[in-house]
Parts: structure tokens; sequence; C-alpha cells
């Protein structure tokens, strides 16, 4: 079946009957990182380059262990820029338990400290990320790769009545290049990234009217903090919220989540036809 909802027509979700959810959702938005791609060689990789750029001029070769830690602590990070602040943390030392608990008031330190803010770290990051582009894209590609069957998922959802929208903290021309690698290609407004320059809850209402009245949105991210945000808003009570359990969260998060009623999605089920989720 072509996809309805590319060629501008109605789109009509099915099994919406039973349940306030029913069997399909009305739209499926999906964040990027930690749910379709495994990026963590490439972030720690880039994080690395940037934090010599700024700290340690000249340096090449990272202490060992380090990357390791920083796969650990991938789980506070929510937006690309912070990474390098993360390798920061990491060689300060912070305890790991420190960091855990208190990211944003580290992160805010170290920038206060060294005079450093988003606006300056990110411009870095992206023309960092750029540079290993322009000098070899098979490379930086190859560090961008898709969770196992997330491919054949994402041309099966694009061959189904279900709409789907990628929504990231990630700049969208990365996530178009990781998807094109592998003949996925997305219009391009399904992709709302960082230079849409507002966050997922904002995005997910601007989705609310598209999705329909009865057919709700279904979300699917990596992030916890990021879904407790969503739950705040009364307005968005209606979106259904899933915690990737193959993403960068920790146990500890998990069972948060589901403490709290969110639903644990495993990548087998995330694999599978949307109506067993």
């Amino acid at each position: 079946m072509k996809n309805l909802f590319a060629q501008g027509m109605p789109v009509t979700s099915p099994n919406l009957t039973g349940t306030p959810w029913g069997g399909y959702p009305g739209l499926l938005a999906l964040d990027f990182d930690g749910v379709l791609c495994d990026g963590l060689q490439e972030y720690f990789h880039t994080a690395w380059r940037v934090y010599c750029r700024i700290w340690k001029k000249g340096e090449v070769i990272p202490p060992e262990g380090l990357a390791e830690q920083f796969y650990r602590m991938r789980p506070v990070i929510e937006s690309g820029w912070e990474m390098p602040l993360l390798v920061r943390a990491l060689l300060w030392p912070y305890p790991e338990k420190q960091l855990f608990s208190d990211w944003c008031g580290i992160a805010e330190s170290i920038m206060e400290k060294d005079a450093l803010s988003a606006s300056i770290i990110g411009p870095r990051l992206n023309e960092d990320r750029d540079e290993q582009i322009r000098q070899d894209e098979n490379s930086w590609l190859a560090m961008n790769r898709l969770y196992p069957g997330v491919p054949e998922r994402l041309r099966s959802l694009l061959n189904g009545p279900v709409p789907l929208r990628i929504v990231t903290t990630k700049e969208e021309r990365y996530a178009r290049r990781i998807l094109e690698r592998q003949q996925i290609y997305l219009p391009e407004e399904w992709i709302v990234g960082r230079s849409a320059k507002r966050s997922k809850h904002e995005t997910l209402r601007r989705y609310l009217p598209e999705s329909g009245q009865e057919a709700a949105i279904w979300f699917v991210e990596d992030r916890l903090l990021t879904l407790q945000a969503i739950r705040r808003y009364p307005e968005l009570a209606s979106i259904r919220l899933f915690l990737a359990d193959w993403g960068y969260n920790t146990a500890e998060e998990r069972e948060r989540a589901r403490a709290e009623g969110i639903q644990i999605l495993s990548l087998q089920a995330f694999c599978a036809d949307l109506s067993v989720w």
C-alpha cells in the first residue's frame, strides 16, 4: 500500500475502536538518537574532538577507558551540544553517581567557569561534524548505525497508513544523511530537529490536530525526563508515551517509568505490528 499521507490524501487509521487509543495511532512520532540510531561511537569521537579544541588544544588520543565512561553516562544528555561538557566533567573528574543526579547543575557550573554556552558549543560541534563529513563521509556514517531491524521497520511504516514523524534534538541534515544511507527517504517536513528551535512537547502539541480528535499520537522516546516533561501538560494527555528500553536510559529509569505508568517498549515489539505494542 502506498503512503496516502505522503500524497496529501486524508488518512483513516485502522482499528481506532474499543479503547481511547485503539489498535493504531493517528500519528506515530519517533525520537532519533537512542530510538532509531545508535551513534555512541560517533558521539564520543566528535565530543572528544571538540573537547580538545576548547580545552586541550593539540591533544589527540583520549585516555584509556574514557569512551566506556562516556557511553555509560550518555543517558544524562538531552542535546548533542552537551557532549563535550560531559567529557570535561568525566575528566574533572566528577563521580558518575553525581553526574546522574545533578548533570544540569554540573554542566551549568562548567559553562559558567569557562565562559561557555550552548550557542558557543553547538556551532563548534556542528562545524566539526561537517568537517568529518567533508573529509570522509563514509567513515562518519559508519559510526552512526541504525538499530537492528529499524531500517526494515521504517520502510514498512512508510508504506503503511499511519502518518510518521521524527522529533529529535539532532540537526535535521545529520538525521537525513544517516537515513538516506539506508535508502530511507522522508519528506523534509517529516523530520523536526534542532533548527526548529522548539521543545519536543511543543512540536507534539502542533501535531494534535493532524492526528484527529479520536486518534491519539504515539511517541517513542528513550529519555525519561523528556516523557515526564510531556506529561506536565494537560493538553497532551491524549499522547501515548513509550520509553524505548534499547536506547540511552538506565534500569532505574525504566523502573521509574513503569511506576509512573509509562509503557516500556522493547526493540522486538517496536519492529512488530503497531497493534501489539
